[in-house]
């Protein structure tokens, strides 16, 4: 029997919500200010996901033209109805939205505003036997002032406008204080709210049930850290399979490298879904390390090769900020970066900054570049979320040189960027390694000929800003001091391993 190591995406996948059709399973996660967003992954066995694609390609609002780290898409939630995949998600401050689509490998039709709204979050949207249509959701204290209540909204049966402004369904001030991203499922006559609370570093996952869809509603802990070091086992989905088991996916707060994914065995006892393994007999489920897995398939290792010499940028890489044509281009030669000005020191708010999220705990990832930067440019390989650590090549009236930099957001947004060596380039084709050392300790090398590599600087550690709301992804970026520069910076390949 072949057993699956959790966790089983070492990605920053936030609040996934996912969903079976047939026998394919989908999932989605936050993308906040990085775009395309909504990524959609396609499964067949649970463990092994593949990226296919992304459900919108911007939001309707001109301030994402530029980061807006913190904000932008939260906790969505993905179900199939009568024919359609819908996606609900919250923007904090502009209000609820849904995207749908008969096929989730296409392109998604255009997201509809369901509430403008301030605070309200984490929707999910629910179809009773009897077809009215649900939506419930949770506030949050940043920008409501409160927070630990879940609220259910009358919802129209085409899932596109809200009836009435909500029904307090649920409040968890006293025994699940910062209870957030619901999910209501039914089952044998009881409606179900999955919900965490205690907050995503060392909360716990919590389920309400009622036969009445109003309440009240009797709940329980059914998953916890326990014994065990996987800390706060949070917000998730739970799905099954064609033959009838229940699983339940959800994440795990890991600081630099963000929330990565967790999946647990599920099943039901006494009306209650009993969520990973009660080691310690304490009636609360803990999560597991490993476990069989579901289809008893193998689970892959995830390396990375890509090649930028294509007609469209690969499915991975986003921009921290809408897309602009301006900001690259691809040609022959690969993924071509402009050297642009940027008002902001931190590199974290450029918006001409491409990502990828990270896929492994300690990982080497490879490029080779082509530099035709003018005085004042300079090319950059890192790792970023808010803070970042890294390489960056520069160009002044002398030379080409290259640094290790790093720089660590503060809880006030201040910061400044630090530089260790300064090693002259002798040429302008050049492999970069950059190397990530548990806990997100970032070293780099440059070689001319892939064999020779020396090393820029000692290391550098990444630290993660609570402000982003995310981990650390894979960077790179072309900038420059000048206003009118006309550098740029071409990238062949990037490898992960």
């Amino acid at each position: 029997m072949n057993k699956y190591h959790n966790p089983i995406l070492f990605s920053d996948y936030s609040d996934p919500d996912a969903i079976r059709v047939g026998d394919d399973y989908y999932m989605t996660a936050s993308s906040f200010t990085y775009f395309p967003g909504l990524p959609i992954l396609h499964s067949k066995d649970l463990i092994n996901w593949t990226l296919i694609n992304y459900a919108i390609k911007k939001l309707p609002f001109a301030k994402y033209d530029l980061p807006c780290h913190g904000e932008g898409v939260w906790a969505p939630s993905i179900r199939y109805h009568k024919g359609r995949y819908y996606i609900y998600f919250a923007t904090p401050d502009e209000g609820i939205f849904m995207v749908s689509t008969e096929d989730p490998k296409k392109e998604w039709d255009e997201a509809v505003l369901v509430k403008e709204s301030c605070g309200w979050i984490d929707p999910c949207p629910f179809w009773d036997d009897d077809g009215n249509a649900y939506l419930i959701r949770g506030v949050a204290k940043s920008r409501i002032g409160y927070k630990s209540k879940l609220f259910l909204h009358k919802m129209s049966a085409d899932g596109k406008r809200l009836l009435n402004e909500g029904v307090l369904v649920f409040d968890g001030r006293i025994n699940h204080p910062t209870i957030e991203g619901p999910k209501m499922y039914k089952k044998d006559g009881y409606y179900y709210i999955f919900a965490p609370a205690g907050g995503v570093q060392q909360g716990w996952q919590m389920e309400a049930r009622s036969k009445n869809i109003y309440g009240p509603y009797e709940h329980k802990v059914v998953l916890h850290q326990g014994t065990t070091d996987i800390n706060g086992p949070h917000q998730g989905a739970l799905v099954d399979t064609v033959k009838g088991e229940e699983y339940f996916l959800h994440f795990r707060d890991m600081e630099g490298y963000g929330r990565v994914t967790y999946l647990e065995p599920a099943k039901w006892k006494d009306g209650w879904c009993e969520i990973g393994v009660d080691i310690d007999n304490d009636g609360i489920g803990e999560p597991v390390a490993q476990y069989p897995s579901p289809f008893n398939t193998e689970q892959k290792k995830v390396n990375v090769s890509e090649d930028f010499k294509l007609n469209r940028l690969p499915l991975r890489w986003q921009w921290q900020a809408h897309e602009n044509t301006d900001n690259f281009t691809l040609t022959e030669k690969g993924l071509r970066l402009f050297a642009l000005y940027n008002e902001k020191e931190n590199i974290s708010y450029f918006p001409n900054l491409v990502t990828a999220l990270m896929t492994q705990k300690e990982f080497v990832s490879k490029i080779k570049i082509s530099l035709s930067l003018q005085d004042g440019d300079s090319f950059g390989f890192l790792v970023s979320g808010g803070s970042y650590a890294g390489l960056k090549i520069s160009k002044d009236s002398t030379c080409l040189y290259g640094s290790l930099i790093s720089y660590e957001l503060k809880k006030d947004y201040s910061g400044k960027e630090k530089t260790e060596a300064k090693v002259p380039i002798d040429k302008t084709e050049v492999y970069i390694k950059l190397k990530l050392t548990y806990p997100t300790v970032i070293s780099t090398y440059i070689s001319y000929d892939d064999k020779n590599y020396i090393q820029i600087g000692e290391s550098a550690e990444f630290k993660v800003s609570r402000k982003s709301w995310v981990g650390g992804r894979l960077g790179m970026f072309c900038t420059s001091s000048k206003k009118n520069s006309c550098g740029y910076t071409d990238i062949s390949f990037i490898e992960t391993e």
